[in-house]
C-alpha cells in the first residue's frame, strides 16, 4: 500500500526536515508553500494524510482546511493541524481537521500521529 502524503508549510526549513523524515520511513512526499488552488492540489497527489499548518498563505490553515473538507470526495482524507499558536487544538476544532500537532515537535510524535491517522498503526 502507497503511503502519500501532502504537507502545506511556508517554512522551508520544516518542509525539508518532514520530506526527509517521512521519506525516510517509506512515505511519498509532496510539499506546498502555499494554499493555492487547494482542492485541486489534494485531489491530484491523492494523499492518505495531510499535514496543514495555520499561518500557511494565502487563505491560512483553517479555510484551507475548511475548503478541503467541504468536498465529498476529500473529506475523509485526514488533516493534522500543525503551528506553534498556543490556541492550536480550538484552531483545529474550528477548521474540522482530525488531529494536531503542535510545534515544535518531537520526531517520533510526528511519526506516530501521521501513522495513527492514517490506519497504519493502532
Amino acid at each position: 500500500m502507497s503511503k502519500r502524503i501532502l504537507i502545506f508549510d511556508d517554512d522551508t526549513d520544516i518542509l525539508s526536515i518532514c520530506t526527509y523524515i517521512l521519506q525516510e520511513l517509506g512515505w511519498e512526499v509532496k510539499t506546498s508553500p502555499h494554499c493555492n488552488d487547494i482542492v485541486n492540489t489534494v485531489r491530484a497527489f491523492n494523499p492518505n494524510v495531510i499535514l496543514m499548518d495555520n499561518w500557511i498563505p494565502d487563505s491560512g490553515g483553517v479555510v484551507a482546511t475548511q475548503a478541503i473538507k467541504a468536498e465529498t470526495d476529500l473529506r475523509n482524507i485526514p488533516v493534522v493541524y500543525f503551528s506553534a499558536n498556543n490556541d492550536i487544538q480550538s484552531l483545529a476544532n474550528k477548521a474540522g481537521a482530525d488531529t494536531y500537532l503542535e510545534k515544535p515537535f518531537d520526531l517520533n510524535e510526528l511519526e506516530n500521529v501521521i501513522e495513527r491517522v492514517a490506519g497504519f498503526k493502532d
